[in-house]
């Protein structure tokens, strides 16, 4: 959510950002119906001093024991009353329901730009594995009997996989692997979140209203009112979304509350299921588990006071690249220029890691500050000890890793001529007795 008092100070930088959105006439939209709704405030000013009027007038009809006067001038203040709050109601959603649409701003540092063509490459760690012929993480995983698509998609569609055996072991491992590493090495206090959340939730971390048809709902009447505003989400409040991830659980733990200075940072981790309805991605990746409607990740949340969101933005992102680190994978470090960040985001670092079988970097970690964007969603706050007053905080969130792209570039870049996987040296301790895939040698 954006502050109406900066919108109404710097236009023409509101202007500039969500023009290269697709939203060039929103600045205008916004001042309009903020000018609209101060009228109607102001008016709502002389319409109180008229029912104040009519109170009087009211009380000297019961006096004179006038009971049809008094039942008159008692429906005609309620008229007024009724017709000034519903002006002002209206407004004030339509007000609202705009503001929830718009993105928020990027930092001064992101570079410009329409798309992933114009984002930065920061560094690069590890050299891509020298492989002859390398074959992708499909046809590896259904060569040894333990990825099954076919299954997956009978029961559940597409975009599922079955993983099986030694596969599933390695899954599990790699997810107790980041959690350790988060936990133990970063500093960040694990959390066993809700996997389904009240609109409110979703809405706090900006994946509400408008990406609704890219999330699965446990409210079947829901799908007639798609799409939603943020009045339609008010309106239905025993919606229950499923967590495209656990940014929204984790963040949302400050929702509505003043959190002491003392307390920040706030670093939060968890290992859930991720639900994504990839509306948008039609006929993209379908093939593998590289973009999945089910999937496993680490997700690494920070709430910090305002002046310490740059620096842990940078911490979280060497917390994310230690464990690609660890596990020996090629990757590189990306600036997202401003057209290609999320919704919320105002900064982002996407961490992609080296895929053979297609020969380039695929993403597997992004890393963003949304400043205090998602903190006014929420009303999320902080107040230092001696401070009077308050302010919202910083929330930042990031991938610390998805597990399942982790495993696909494992499966790959760990890959022999005989189709065996072999297993990172820093996963044995969680694998014992087990060094390769498809093999006890």
């Amino acid at each position: 959510m954006h502050d109406i008092r900066a919108i109404r100070e710097t236009p023409e930088l509101y202007q500039k950002h969500w023009a290269a959105k697709g939203s060039s006439g929103a600045v205008e939209q916004i001042l309009a119906l903020d000018a609209k709704l101060r009228d109607i405030q102001t008016q709502a000013q002389t319409t109180q001093a008229l029912k104040n009027e009519l109170a009087k007038l009211i009380g000297q009809a019961k006096a004179k024991k006038d009971e049809a006067e008094a039942q008159r001038l008692l429906a005609q203040r309620a008229e007024m009353a009724e017709a000034s709050d519903e002006a002002e109601r209206a407004v004030a959603d339509e007000l609202r329901n705009l503001l929830a649409s718009l993105p928020n701003l990027p930092a001064a540092d992101v570079p410009p730009g329409a798309d992933e063509n114009d984002n930065v490459e920061v560094r690069r760690w590890g050299e891509p594995f020298a492989i002859q012929n390398p074959k992708d993480h499909a046809d590896l995983g259904e060569a040894l009997g333990l990825l099954d698509f076919e299954a997956a998609a009978r029961m559940s569609g597409a975009r599922f996989a079955v993983l099986k055996g030694q596969l599933a072991r390695l899954e599990r491992a790699l997810g107790q692997f980041m959690l350790d590493i988060q936990t133990r090495e970063h500093g960040y206090l694990e959390i066993s979140p809700p996997l389904m959340v009240r609109s409110e939730a979703m809405f706090g971390t900006g994946q509400l209203p408008k990406f609704s048809d890219d999330q699965f709902v446990a409210f079947p009447g829901l799908e007639t009112a798609r799409p939603l505003s943020a009045s339609d989400l008010a309106a239905a409040p025993d919606i229950r979304w499923l967590i495209p991830t656990a940014e929204v659980s984790l963040t949302n733990l400050v929702r509505e509350q003043i959190t002491p200075g003392e307390e920040l940072p706030l670093r939060l981790t968890a290992l859930t299921p991720s639900f994504r309805a990839e509306a948008g991605a039609s006929g993209r990746d379908t093939r593998g588990m590289i973009r999945q409607h089910q999937f496993y990740k680490v997700e690494l949340v920070s709430i910090v006071p305002p002046e310490e969101s740059e620096a842990e933005h940078e911490r979280m992102v060497g917390c994310a690249e230690a464990v690609l680190k660890r596990l020996e994978l090629p990757f590189r470090t990306m600036l997202l220029c401003a057209g290609d960040m999320g919704f919320s985001a105002r900064k982002t670092y996407d961490l992609e890691v080296w895929l053979p079988s297609e020969g380039r970097y695929r993403e597997i970690s992004s890393c963003s500050n949304c400043g205090d964007f998602q903190a006014r969603r929420m009303d999320a706050r902080t107040k230092a000890a001696g401070e009077k007053g308050t302010r919202f905080v910083h929330t930042l969130n990031g991938s610390g890793l998805a597990v399942g792209r982790t495993l696909v570039a494992i499966m790959e870049n760990y890959q022999d001529e005989n189709g065996r996987i072999a297993i990172p040296q820093a996963l044995h301790p969680y694998l014992p007795g087990l060094t390769h895939i498809g093999g006890d040698a």
